[in-house]
């Protein structure tokens, strides 16, 4: 009768109790996920209690925050959750999130203030003027400025981010008579009131891909190929790497356009004793098209190193992050051998790949982001 008593006389603290404890344990009982769809990521698992995890030194290793992690990623109704936040965050015109800028027009762009204390760009810009020292007249550059910089007018009023031409400028200069620098932002200025960036994804879309690809050919004495007379094909409803961030309710997906080429790709694939096995296959993994990384489509991934057969003459050995995929295809038209290689996948040097694949001309192709942040490019083409 006592504890009725209480009951009624405190009703709230009561029913707050047994929420806390039914919540605790329907939490627990909740399905454990090893990947979430909607953020495009690994989500933490429940680490495993040992002293040693708990003595840790390291702050963001201990047993304590590794448990923190694993049930901020497992707890119930997690998606639920971050809808419910985005859509608060919007009732007060919140303009960032999770470090993405909520632009016009629903625009998402990477949060990306200043390269800080970081000196991967001049490393990696260092170690090109030594490849063009090693290789004369065979290197060509092109550091893909982000959509921040070229569709700034959409960003929110008064947003801070990195002062991308400071550091564009300076690599032009820096490799001038070095080097072949593509500068794209004029040409994509140019087109800035086209679909020329996705709008919920870090990269370029197929349009801006191809007025890079134009702008390149031509620099090369080449004639590009007219979009319109290949064979494009469509993938709707793409939500990218700055809605897995931010999560934005009334996010617009983004349509995914592709050159639907049947040249060969073979991924060159190595084992730990430097056998290598070949994967040839189509250009694109299309069954990647039915997955929330439907970017990952393009080249069948980031690997190490693979090869690509062409419809023109010569050939090109690519250097590269994620950026050039959807560059990439377009060169078939144009080379009859092309390399690529993304060194965050593999540790060869670049002047054994240009042995053996003979390579006429390189391209060093990079997101601006991506080129500042790479901490492995410098290593592999500084020295032979």
């Amino acid at each position: 009768m006592n504890i009725i008593h209480k009951i009624r006389q405190y009703p709230i603290v009561f029913l707050f109790l047994a929420f806390l404890i039914g919540f605790a344990i329907l939490d627990e009982l909740w399905p454990k996920r090893e990947y979430s769809e909607l953020e495009n990521r690994k989500l933490a698992q429940r680490p495993t209690f040992t002293i040693s995890s708990v003595l840790e030194e390291n702050p963001n290793n201990t047993w304590m925050s590794q448990y923190d992690k694993y049930t901020k990623d497992q707890v119930a109704f997690r998606d639920g959750w971050i809808d419910l936040k985005s859509r608060i965050e919007a009732l007060f015109l919140k303009t960032e999130n999770n470090d993405v800028w909520l632009g016009q027009d629903h625009y998402l762009f990477a949060k990306f203030l200043s390269l800080g204390e970081s000196t991967r760009f001049y490393q990696n810009l260092s170690a090109i003027e030594k490849l063009c020292e090693r290789h004369p007249d065979m290197v060509d550059v092109m550091i893909v400025p982000s959509a921040s910089l070229i569709l700034e007018d959409k960003l929110p009023y008064d947003a801070p981010v990195a002062n991308e031409d400071l550091y564009l400028d300076e690599l032009a200069a820096t490799l001038s008579g070095k080097a072949s620098v593509y500068d794209e932002r004029e040409t994509l200025r140019q087109h800035q009131d086209e679909y020329i960036y996705y709008r919920t994804d870090h990269h370029w879309t197929d349009n801006g891909a191809y007025y890079a690809y134009q702008d390149y050919i031509e620099g090369q004495g080449l004639t590009p190929v007219s979009h319109e007379s290949l064979p494009l094909s469509t993938v709707d409803n793409f939500y990218g790497t700055n809605y897995s961030k931010a999560r934005t309710f009334n996010a617009i997906p983004d349509t995914i356009t592709y050159p639907d080429l049947n040249n060969i790709l073979t991924i060159h694939n190595f084992d730990p004793l430097g056998n290598e096995t070949l994967e040839p296959g189509p250009l694109y993994d299309t069954s990647a098209f039915s997955t929330r990384d439907k970017y990952s489509a393009f080249l069948r991934g980031n690997n190490g190193y693979s090869t690509l057969e062409g419809n023109g003459e010569g050939s090109i050995l690519v250097v590269k992050d994620s950026y050039a995929n959807s560059f990439i295809p377009y060169l078939t038209q144009n080379y009859r051998n092309i390399g690529i290689v993304d060194f965050r996948a593999n540790n060869e040097k670049i002047d054994s790949i240009l042995e053996r694949g003979n390579y006429e001309r390189i391209l060093i192709l990079y997101s601006f982001q991506g080129f500042a942040s790479d901490i492995y490019l410098a290593s592999r083409i500084a020295v032979a």
